[in-house]
């Protein structure tokens, strides 16, 4: 009687065990392409080209991954787009999405003169 339970119960943790590790597997995917994007729409605020901010986006994101760049005014946003196969594609395949926004900075063009203040002195040096 008890193999007949242990019959059972193999094949149901087996399973379990195939759900749990496909959840990880595309949690692990989902943080990278967060990463990604956090780091392209850094480089992008920063005013890096659109091919730099690609690049640097697809080193952190999963492999396969699509990035796409999107600049609205002064903000921009990076998405990646990976999908997931996770168990070897035995469970199936997702695609996991992140974007993330970020203000472009301003040029030292757009900035304009730094007013002369005793805090900029003090902070760029004492004064000859």
């Amino acid at each position: 009687m008890a193999t007949a339970e242990i019959a059972v119960a193999i094949p149901a943790v087996v399973l379990l065990l195939g759900g749990l590790i496909a959840v990880i597997a595309a949690v692990a995917a989902q943080l990278r392409c967060v990463d990604a994007a956090r780091e392209g729409a850094r480089a992008a605020a920063r005013g890096d080209s659109a091919s730099v901010v690609v690049s640097i986006a697809q080193r952190a994101a999963p492999n396969g991954a699509a990035v796409s760049v999107a600049i609205n005014g002064d903000t921009v946003t990076v998405t990646v787009q990976a999908p997931t196969r996770p168990v070897g594609g035995l469970v199936g395949t997702y695609t996991v999405t992140a974007s993330a926004t970020g203000r472009m900075e301003p040029t030292s063009d757009d900035a304009g003169p730094v007013p002369a203040t005793k805090d900029a002195a003090t902070v760029a040096g004492p004064a000859p």
